[in-house]
């Protein structure tokens, strides 16, 4: 049974509501995924018409390449769904203006703006009278700066909703292939045996952009890489790949045990900082035959800037299962292709029986692509057919690729799954305050590293793969990042 709730998007005649959320709803509504009832509204300050807000709204959802179809019939029904509201979500008079043109029905908050007016905008709900125990609360990062920052942000929160009625979005979270990592781990037998440190190496994650910071440099330069992408994105994806066997398939079961990996990451602090990281910042070079102007040259750049473009790491995980195997990561900026990708790399076979050079027999692998062509490949070794003499191995993959394997299956946005399990109920997908203070904590101890031991960023080519150093911080252990050819 659907779910009956309307939809408040904050914000919205913003970037985000128009270039992801609404393609989002119209593809939900397209897929009968909200009830009847529901009514997406789109509350903004007024910089649009009825009409032209809802021509733009057409305009993204053609454009997205989640999007199946646009046609007329469908798109007319979705706009007697949608509802554009002219108000100040700061005053609890437009509040109370905008439920009572609503009705009666449980109200979703999605504060699609800075965090800076979350404290007003969820002060003027409270004020209003329209926060009742099934109210929900979806709220965008950045959720602070810091460990500090982001108490205060929370706090203001908690002001108004309690803990189980804040919905906080990490996008990364809703992609299909990063929601499969539960399923490839706990739903086949011949992974959870060898998922160990006993027979994995070391583990891999790439999160490359081929795209600079220009049209939002002055926000980046305050956050930088490791506030960014490490302490969300990649850090989720840690507790993914490493957490244990949840006790049931709820919310909180999943998120206490990703809470335990972020506890039992080993502190990264200034005696530790200058081996275990590497910083970067990207000049002027090609990317995809196109030269591209440096981070300093990018527009809105200021005189100087230490701020870090690129950031690699290797992470410990200090417990039974992961003690001794490091987790290798780096993302950044302009680098020579949009990849993001898990690397699973285990221990090589201790008795070879077959008589070739040991250099020439690569360990296996399990690659796990989340973009592009999301996919899961197995490499592992292979005979070379032939009547040679001796035997000539080679590394063979079997790939798995979503596309093709779900070719009759559509794969939704992250904004439709997050939406829906909003309007659900479902906070699986979303992070518990208790966790993001968990990654606060590790990532501040290592910009507090940085700051005492005065570690800047190295510069690296755009379109290159990051800093020498960051090939260093492999080297050095005895392995080798994968490449993004794969």
């Amino acid at each position: 049974m659907l779910k009956i709730c309307n939809i408040v998007i904050v914000g919205g005649e913003g970037d985000l509501a128009f270039r992801k959320l609404y393609p989002a709803l119209y593809s939900l509504h397209r897929e009968n995924l909200l009830a009847d009832c529901t009514k997406v509204v789109g509350f903004g300050r007024g910089n649009f018409t009825e009409d032209s807000f809802k021509k733009n709204m057409r305009k993204w959802a053609e454009g997205s390449e989640y999007v199946k179809e646009v046609d007329d019939q469908t798109w007319s029904t979705f706009c007697e769904r949608v509802m554009h509201f002219v108000g100040d979500a700061t005053s609890p008079n437009d509040i109370q203006r905008l439920q009572e043109e609503m009705g009666p029905e449980e109200i979703v908050f999605y504060l699609s703006t800075p965090p800076s007016i979350f404290a007003p905008i969820c002060k003027a709900m409270g004020a209003a009278g329209v926060v009742t125990e099934s109210t929900r609360l979806v709220v965008e990062k950045p959720l602070g700066e810091s460990l500090a920052s982001f108490n205060v942000i929370n706090d203001t929160l908690f002001e108004t909703f309690e803990e189980h009625q804040i919905y906080r979005i990490d996008h990364y979270l809703g992609k299909e292939t990063v929601q499969n990592l539960l399923a490839l781990r706990f739903a086949n037998i011949f992974f959870e045996p060898l998922w160990n440190r006993t027979y994995i190496d070391h583990v891999q994650i790439t999160v490359a952009e081929s795209v600079g910071a220009g049209g939002r440099w002055n926000y980046y330069n305050e956050s930088g890489a490791l506030r960014d992408m490490v302490q969300n994105h990649l850090l989720q994806l840690v507790c993914l790949v490493a957490m244990e066997f949840p006790a049931r398939n709820k919310a909180d079961d999943i998120r206490d045990e990703k809470l335990k990996i972020i506890r039992c990451l080993k502190p990264i602090d200034s005696a530790s900082v200058q081996t275990h990281t590497v910083r970067g910042q990207y000049v002027e070079g090609s990317v995809n035959h196109e030269l591209v102007p440096g981070y300093m040259q990018e527009k809105d750049a200021q005189d100087t800037s230490t701020t870090e473009t690129f950031v690699a790491i290797k992470a410990e995980i200090e417990n039974n299962r992961w003690q001794g195997v490091p987790f290798y990561l780096r993302t950044g900026k302009r680098m020579a292709e949009r990849y993001s990708e898990i690397v699973i790399q285990f221990k090589p076979v201790i008795f070879k029986f077959i008589d070739v050079d040991p250099n020439a027999i690569n360990n296996n692998q399990l690659v796990i692509r989340l973009q592009p062509n999301e996919g899961i490949e197995m490499k592992m070794m292979n005979k070379v057919p032939g009547l040679s003499e001796g035997t000539k191995l080679q590394h063979v993959g079997l790939n798995l690729s979503f596309e093709e394997a779900f070719e009759d299956h559509r794969s939704p946005s992250a904004y439709e799954r997050l939406l829906l399990d909003v309007t659900r109920g479902d906070q699986t997908l979303f992070m518990r305050s208790d966790e993001l203070r968990g990654a606060w904590s590790w990532v501040d101890g290592m910009i507090d590293g940085w700051e005492r031991v005065n570690q800047v960023p190295q510069k690296y080519k755009a379109g290159s793969t990051g800093p020498d150093d960051a090939l260093g911080l492999l080297i050095k252990d005895g392995r080798r990042w994968q490449d993004f050819s794969g």
